[in-house]
C-alpha cells in the first residue's frame, strides 16, 4: 500500500501516512502550536485530512473532545486508524463530511476552538486530475476560503477563537472574509523561510464578535541557513539540536 508510520516526536504520538495521497507539512505543526486551548474546550478542525492537527492538539491541549471534519473518505479512514494507533478514540473523533454543510454534523455555536489548514491555491490551471487527493488538499476544488470561514463562524460560540494558517498573498481576501462573518482578527504572525526572504505562511487567530484590535507578532523564521532550523523551530518540533 505504500503507507508509513511517522513518529511525531510528541508524547510518543504516531501518524499513519500515505505518500501517494498527501503528507502533512510544517504548516500543520505551526498551526497546532499557535492554538491556545483548555482541557474543557470543544475543538473542531476543518479540512482535517489525515488528522494531524487533532492528534497534535490532543497532546498540546489535553482536551477531551477534539473533532475533525474531512470530505475525502480515504483520508477519514486513515485518520481513524491513526487515532486507534494512539489510543485516542475516546477523545478524538473524525467525521466524513463537507464544510459547506457543517451544521449537519456539529450544532451551531457548539465549539470554543475551530482550526483549519485549508487548501491555499485558487488557480486550477494545469491540474490534470481535480479528483486527485493531493490536488484537493492544495487547491480550492471542493471548498474555498469563504466556505471555511463561514463554517468556523457558524460553529464557534461568541467570544471564541478561530485559528488558521494560510498564504500571505491572500491576506487582503482573508481579512475581508473574516470581517464579513464577524470574526475579528486578534493575532497574526508571518512565517519566513529565511530572514532575507518573503514570508510564505501566515498564522491568524480571529475571535467571533471580538472588538477591533489586532496584534502583529514578531516574525517566525524557519531556517538559520539551508538545512538548519532556527532555535524556535527546533523548540516547536521538540527536537534536540
Amino acid at each position: 500500500m505504500g503507507e508509513r508510520i511517522d513518529d511525531l516526536q510528541c508524547d510518543g504520538l504516531r501518524l499513519i501516512q500515505d505518500p501517494e495521497r498527501f503528507c502533512f507539512g510544517m504548516d500543520a505543526v505551526l498551526l497546532s502550536n499557535y492554538v491556545n486551548a483548555n482541557k474543557e474546550d470543544n475543538i473542531l478542525d476543518l479540512c482535517t485530512g489525515n488528522g494531524i492537527i487533532p492528534i497534535l492538539l490532543s497532546s498540546k491541549t489535553g482536551a477531551t473532545n477534539i473533532n475533525g471534519l474531512e470530505i475525502q473518505p480515504e483520508a477519514v479512514e486513515l485518520a481513524n486508524r491513526s487515532i486507534e494507533l494512539n489510543n485516542l478514540s475516546d477523545r478524538v473523533h473524525i467525521i466524513e463530511g463537507d464544510v459547506k454543510t457543517v451544521t449537519e454534523y456539529f450544532p451551531k455555536a457548539s465549539m470554543q476552538i475551530v482550526t483549519c489548514n485549508p487548501p491555499y491555491m485558487i488557480e486550477q490551471h494545469g491540474l490534470q486530475n481535480t479528483a486527485d487527493a493531493k490536488s484537493i488538499a492544495r487547491h480550492e476544488i471542493l471548498c474555498n476560503l469563504e466556505d471555511v470561514i463561514s463554517a468556523a463562524a457558524t460553529c464557534l460560540q461568541p467570544g471564541c477563537s478561530f485559528y488558521m494558517v494560510h498564504r500571505p498573498f491572500r491576506l487582503a481576501e482573508i481579512m475581508v472574509t473574516l470581517a464579513k462573518y464577524k470574526l475579528e482578527p486578534k493575532r497574526m504572525r508571518l512565517v519566513y523561510p529565511f530572514v532575507n526572504k518573503e514570508p510564505n505562511m501566515v498564522l491568524i487567530e480571529a475571535v467571533r464578535g471580538g472588538k477591533s484590535r489586532i496584534t502583529v507578532e514578531r516574525p517566525l523564521i524557519v531556517y538559520k541557513e539551508p538545512g538548519q532550523y532556527t532555535d524556535e523551530i527546533y523548540e516547536i518540533y521538540g527536537m534536540n539540536r
